[in-house]
């Protein structure tokens, strides 16, 4: 069973696990305005959506139980900026948070392409029509991992109207339910912060960050934290690098583990001596500080993850292990290792698999 994302409420969770065994391959394209209300858990519980382009108000009802009051949530999103406020309109004055996300939001017809695509390979067989909530659907069946699924589909509008699922020989329960659908664009005036809002700022978000780091374009990386590994292999070289000025950092220590198993990891062990080195053991680890070059170090060819640590010799510093996910866009690959404000309170790190670009060629060693 597929696994389909809504992050909107509890219960809207539980909805998308049943929109993920719909399935994917419908090619007609999905709205970019509409208005879509969404009633799921308990009764008077309601999720409103009003979409106009990149701009997504998503507003939340939770009716009052027992000494539990009525409370409602706004959600804010920028889908082109990948940043998000929300705020509770009753509260006075009003507060915002903001944030940063990617990927699924929580689109109501987000599930439309995966249903689809598992009616054409015959995991949901049609079983009737029935009108449901006022929609006019297509109703399918079947089941997968021991579970049944009955869903409700509206292919005029190419959307999932209503789910339903449950275990082999138990009831079936409600996992989505949409009560009202609107594709006439909502009102701008919807997407405004609250005036009190205005002045609070979202995080930065990754391709930021990178941007920040590098001076480039952040298409040209990805993350090396990121998995799984590539199935691609590749000769690896890496670069130690101050972010921003992007100036090689010379004193470096590095020790990798390349036999290192996630479902077995071994336990690791660090000294840190008086002048910044630091010792390593542990599992199969071992130093290759001899090979750097002016903070470059070939890795040479690498397992799908690995574990690695960088160490910046400094006097009351060390540098711990991290696991990376190998990535090959190239026969030589290039791997940036970053170090953000270094020799600060503020030092971190970043490492990123260099795509194209201007950092894409592998340096001399």
């Amino acid at each position: 069973m597929k696994s389909y994302r809504m992050p909107i409420s509890k219960a809207a969770v539980c909805m998308a696990l049943l929109a993920c065994a719909a399935g994917a391959g419908a090619q007609a394209s999905s709205p970019t305005s509409y208005m879509v209300i969404q009633s799921l858990g308990a009764p008077g519980t309601q999720t409103t959506f009003y979409r106009s382009g990149s701009k997504v108000l998503m507003v939340m009802f939770l009716p009052a139980q027992g000494a539990m009051a009525a409370s409602k949530t706004y959600n804010l999103y920028d889908l082109a900026a990948g940043k998000n406020w929300s705020w509770n309109p009753d509260v006075k004055p009003i507060q915002c948070s903001a944030g940063t996300f990617s990927g699924d939001w929580g689109d109501p017809f987000a599930n439309t392409a995966e249903f689809l695509d598992d009616v054409s390979k015959g995991q949901f067989k049609p079983a009737g029509t029935a009108t449901i909530n006022g929609f006019a659907t297509e109703v399918y069946t079947g089941s997968d991992s021991g579970a049944n699924y009955k869903i409700w589909f509206d292919r005029k509008d190419n959307l999932v109207v209503h789910m339903e699922a449950g275990m082999a020989g138990s009831p079936m329960s409600p996992m989505a339910n949409v009560t009202k659908l609107s594709l006439a664009p909502p009102p701008m005036s919807l997407f405004n912060l609250p005036p009190s809002c205005a002045g609070v700022k979202a995080p930065p978000t990754p391709q930021e960050i990178i941007a920040d780091e590098t001076g480039d374009d952040p298409a040209n990386f990805v993350s090396a934290y990121n998995g799984p590994g590539s199935a691609k292999t590749c000769s690896v070289v890496m670069r130690v690098v101050d972010a921003k000025t992007m100036a090689p950092i010379p004193r470096i220590q590095v020790a990798i583990d390349t036999t290192y198993k996630q479902e077995n990891p071994p336990h690791y062990v660090m000294g840190v001596g008086d002048n910044g080195t630091t010792s390593y053991s542990g599992g199969g680890v071992h130093e290759i500080t001899n090979t750097v070059r002016n903070g470059v170090v070939n890795l040479n060819n690498l397992p799908s993850y690995f574990m690695m640590a960088v160490n910046v010799i400094e006097t009351g510093h060390s540098g711990g292990f991290g696991l990376f996910y190998r990535q090959c866009f190239a026969p030589k690959q290039v791997l940036l290792f970053l170090v953000r404000d270094r020799g600060t309170s503020a030092e971190s790190f970043d490492a990123l698999w260099v795509k194209s670009g201007k950092y894409a060629a592998p340096p001399t060693l």
